[in-house]
């Protein structure tokens, strides 16, 4: 997810547009429960509240099928468990099919780090309409997101500033001013949420889902896990590798790779989107209006963002348009071909001096809503990637692979490199260079990349696979756009994916959809 210190991929670009409802704190009371045994309280949702984006309650599912939530109990440190506790937000939809062939439940984890499922399953919920055939549909707000103990760092107005603050510092007096609002940020974290940032690693919200399995009553975990999503499946197919069920792994995370490593890579994606952009635009009978030739739609993407370096333009008033937000509402509208269109808009209208549909990009993928209110999807983007990410990167470490991300890509190379620095002076050590995925005696994981993915790039496909281990990841490919592959409506994809959620059927490993 670029940001102007991005951590990680985030999961679906409008996922943040649909986040939701009340912060769950942590509980001083201590677990005389016997937590698997607990029975949850089922009732409507709710509205969104700020920490989850806002919005409305979730509308019913064609047919009438009522969204319900409901708030499980977990340990909030999973090495006491008979400690303190947190509540863990959690939606469903119940299945619409006969129930003597339900299955059981399906989690999903849209990714992020740091989105909230409870706000995302409902806003792709018809998406998913064949497997609620034989499936509950199932999401949940992770430890530090929404209302799952949120994470809270800075308040509105500060972030504000935050993010349009120069990411891609040109000499040593901006270093200077990233490294201190980084430090700032993350100081403010620890202020605010002290208690909770320990516990919000992947591994603990890994313990979450298992024990959130037993909670539904299901003997097995089944899973469809997207982006960030896929690093949580791995991880929990790892410490529960005989509990895995039939699970799905959807524009999916090299877990091979260390922070720098991945953001090299994502460096390499967004460039690969963008040609891919540039060479969609002009390629079509009417003219593109953002450049005659893909070479000239990059030449003047950057010429742009050259000059809103020293000289930002009106955005979403009163707010102005920085370097920073036009790269990251680029970024955002390259996670699906479906936002292409809004790109060149965004584009043709900064060229004339508007700036407001780039900065109406940058603020969805920040989680702004346009009440000026932010869900915690960044804070929580920032914890949790810091708790499982050991390095703790310099500016002399940027400073020393900028030549390699400039190579990768000359309009996101910078600004990716900087936003190494996201951990600096973090408040919790991070738990290793990269996550531990091995799942040997798991059953069969469908593993779905994308070749044109530019947020997970397709080679983690093939490196989450064998990771996993021999006779675990079954990988499939889908030679498309966008982040994520199911999304696309792809009949190939969807054949593949339902065949095996819904009946079992575990597709030739190596299939390619086009």
């Amino acid at each position: 997810m670029p940001n102007p210190s991005p951590p990680r991929a985030a999961a679906l670009a409008l996922s943040v547009a649909v986040l939701s409802a009340v912060l769950t704190g942590c509980s001083d009371n201590s677990n005389s429960e016997d937590l698997p045994a607990q029975k949850l309280s089922w009732k409507d949702c709710p509205a969104p509240a700020e920490s989850e984006g806002g919005g409305n309650a979730p509308s019913p599912l064609p047919g009438g099928t009522q969204w319900q939530c409901a708030t499980m109990k977990a340990p909030l440190d999973w090495a006491d468990p008979k400690g303190d506790t947190i509540g863990i937000a959690l939606i469903r939809a119940r299945t619409s099919g006969d129930q003597s062939k339900r299955i059981g439940s399906l989690i999903f984890n849209f990714g992020g780090p740091g989105g909230s499922g409870v706000t995302t399953l409902p806003a792709f919920g018809e998406d998913y309409a064949k497997l609620r055939t034989r499936y509950d549909l199932v999401s949940f707000d992770p430890r530090g997101v929404g209302r799952s103990a949120g994470v809270k760092c800075e308040d509105d107005s500060r972030l504000d500033v935050f993010f349009q603050q120069d990411a891609t510092p040109d000499d040593a007096a901006e270093q200077k001013n990233l490294l201190s609002n980084t430090k700032t940020f993350n100081a403010a974290c620890e202020k605010n949420s002290g208690r909770t940032l320990p516990h919000v690693g992947t591994t603990d919200a890994a313990r979450d889902i298992d024990l959130m399995r037993q909670v539904l009553g299901d003997a097995k975990l089944h899973y469809f896990g997207i982006s960030y999503g896929t690093e949580l499946g791995g991880v929990y197919a790892h410490l529960f590798p005989k509990n895995v069920g039939r699970a799905v792994f959807d524009a999916v995370v090299d877990p091979t790779q260390n922070p720098e490593q991945s953001a090299l890579g994502q460096a390499r994606g967004f460039q690969l989107a963008l040609d891919n952009f540039a060479n969609d635009c002009t390629s079509k009978a009417e003219p593109c209006p953002i450049g005659d030739t893909p070479q000239d739609v990059k030449n003047r993407i950057a010429k742009l963002l050259k000059d809103l370096d020293s000289k930002p333009i009106p955005g979403v008033f009163p707010r102005q348009l920085t370097q920073t937000e036009a790269t990251n509402g680029i970024a955002q509208a390259l996670y699906s071909k479906d936002f292409w269109e809004y790109l060149t808009e965004g584009l043709d209208q900064a060229y004339s001096g508007d700036g407001k549909v780039l900065m109406l990009l940058s603020d969805s993928m920040n989680g702004r809503s346009q009440n000026g209110q932010y869900s915690n999807l960044y804070a929580a983007n920032v914890s949790i990637s810091c708790a499982d990410d050991k390095p703790r990167y310099t500016i002399p470490d940027v400073q020393a692979v900028l030549p390699a991300f400039r190579g990768a890509s000359p309009l996101f190379g910078d600004f990716l490199a900087w936003g190494m620095l996201s951990c600096t002076n973090w408040a919790v050590p991070g738990a290793a260079d990269h996550p531990d995925v091995s799942a040997t005696g798991a059953a069969p994981i469908l593993v779905v990349g994308n070749t044109g993915d530019p947020a997970t790039p397709y080679q983690g496909a093939k490196k989450m696979v064998d990771a996993l281990g021999k006779g675990v990841g079954v990988e499939v490919t889908y030679k498309g756009q966008g982040h994520g592959a199911y999304d696309s409506g792809n009949k190939c994809v969807h054949n593949a994916v339902n065949g095996y959620l819904l009946d079992g059927t575990v597709p030739p490993a190596g299939t390619v959809c086009t």
